[in-house]
């Protein structure tokens, strides 16, 4: 059990650097942790006009793959699936949306990549 709780804080610890890292880059944060029955988004923020789903992996070494390589393509679906949801809930049909990933790797978090724009599936 220690060691769940003990992954969830380095998550949570990995989402908090990478929201410090875009709001550096001129993002705005407008919710963390969305969850709903479709899945989860771990960061909504607004860059310019542009409504930005982001998701957040953390990897302390890439021994098993990176952390970007973690993000499948039914995790991807799942993402897309949620980001629907938000956007019905605030009845934002007409935003221009994109999915971003960032990535952490290292025990330190010597390691920080911002890919935007990351992956595109028809939003629906």
């Amino acid at each position: 059990m220690r060691r769940f709780f003990q992954g969830r804080k380095s998550g949570e610890d990995a989402e908090t650097r990478a929201q410090q890292y875009l709001e550096q880059q001129g993002l705005r944060t407008l919710q963390r942790n969305y969850l709903c029955r479709a899945g989860e988004i771990d960061i909504i923020m607004q860059h310019r006009d542009t409504l930005v789903f982001v998701e957040v992996r953390y990897r302390k070494q890439s021994r098993f793959g990176s952390a970007a390589e973690s993000i499948t393509t039914t995790k991807q679906k799942k993402i897309i699936r949620a980001a629907n949801h938000y956007l019905n809930r605030e009845k934002r049909h007409d935003t221009p949306c994109r999915f971003d990933v960032v990535t952490l790797t290292g025990a330190q978090v010597e390691q920080i990549e911002w890919i935007s724009d990351a992956f595109q599936l028809e939003l629906v």
